[in-house]
C-alpha cells in the first residue's frame, strides 16, 4: 500500500538481492490517493527481493522477505 499526494508518474518495480528487475507492477500516471498492488509471486523462488517505489521527487527501496 502506497499513498501519492499529488498527481505523479509512479513506477513500482521488484529487484532480487543481485539487483536484477523482476517485475514492473506500477508504470503509469496516478492522481492523488492510496493505492494498493499485489505481486504474485508463485513463480519466484524464497528469499530476499527488494522492491522501488518511484513518484515524482520521491523514491523508496526496501527490502522484503518471500517464503512459500
Amino acid at each position: 500500500r502506497f499513498g501519492v499526494s499529488k498527481s505523479s508518474f509512479v513506477i513500482l518495480k521488484i529487484f532480487d538481492a543481485m539487483g536484477r528487475e523482476f517485475a514492473v507492477l506500477v508504470n503509469e500516471q496516478l492522481k492523488p490517493g492510496t493505492y494498493e498492488v499485489d505481486w504474485d509471486g508463485s513463480s519466484f523462488a524464497s528469499g530476499v527481493y527488494y522492491y522501488k517505489l518511484i513518484s515524482g521527487d520521491f523514491v523508496e527501496t526496501k527490502k522484503m522477505i518471500l517464503l512459500k
